[in-house]
């Protein structure tokens, strides 16, 4: 529960601090950006709490990311593609928490 209350916390507020006139908006795409979370459906079992998500799932893979960067470049796509970053670093953040990265992200 924490970590779905964190991947709602964080664009709250991003959304209420960096878009403070379009805040209710700017939240409704950020968070719905955890749709992302739909490719852990293909993992079996669904959920594991000592699996790391980055580069195990297909949305969360190190292609996925860089397409989610690029996302950030073009004015229509850049609140989906923030949200996603937000996501993915959450996700990274808690892969580093659970002593559990993958080796490929560590320079």
């Amino acid at each position: 529960m924490l970590h779905i209350a964190i991947h709602l916390l964080v664009p709250a507020l991003v959304a209420i601090w960096v878009f403070p006139e379009n805040k209710y908006r700017v939240f409704l795409i950020l968070a719905s950006t955890m749709l992302v979370d739909l490719d852990h459906l293909l993992a079996s079992p669904i959920y594991d709490p000592s699996r790391c998500s980055i580069g195990f799932h297909p949305l969360h893979g190190y292609i996925a990311i860089g397409g989610y960067g690029l996302m950030l470049l073009h004015k229509k796509s850049r609140l989906v593609g923030l949200g996603l970053m937000i996501h993915m670093l959450l996700d990274t953040f808690d892969c580093i928490v659970m002593d559990n990265l993958p080796l490929a992200l560590i320079p």
